[in-house]
């Protein structure tokens, strides 16, 4: 089921200073960064560590691109801060539907795209005691070729 937590997602107002903050304070780099229309967010994902199971654990720092989006919304409530948690998975709708199965609201009928082309989606916070839950199976590696 779950291998390992994939992101947290801290929502900002101001994408490049933040990620500026985490390069200076904790040297950390941005490893991938996309704007996603569908969410309404710009993002800067920052590796953290390598996991066993060969993904990878980040920070995903979020700003929003129009005020009407979840996350302008949440920043709009709640300021700055961590957003979301996202557990890795390796089948994002058998966990989804098996946790869907035990009670769980999960908020999307079929996952969506997510960051660097990895498949999401969300489970109701009231339901995870407090907590944005997100499930990510990430897009296949591609090996280089020699």
């Amino acid at each position: 089921m779950l291998t390992r937590i994939d992101h947290i997602g801290i929502a900002c107002h101001d994408l490049d200073t933040t990620v500026e903050f985490y390069r200076a304070t904790y040297g950390f780099e941005v490893y991938h960064s996309e704007v996603n229309e569908e969410q309404g967010v710009r993002e800067a994902m920052l590796k953290i560590n390598d996991t066993s199971d060969g993904g990878a654990s980040y920070l995903q720092l979020l700003e929003p691109t129009r005020p009407d989006s979840a996350v302008g919304k949440w920043l709009e409530k709640n300021g700055e801060g961590v957003h979301h948690i996202a557990f890795g998975t390796a089948d994002v709708d058998e966990d989804a539907a098996d946790i869907r199965g035990k009670g769980v609201r999960v908020l999307y009928e079929e996952p969506r795209r997510g960051s660097m082309g990895s498949r999401i989606t969300f489970l109701h916070p009231k339901d995870c005691h407090g907590v944005l839950t997100e499930l990510v199976t990430s897009a296949p590696v591609e090996s280089p070729e020699h």
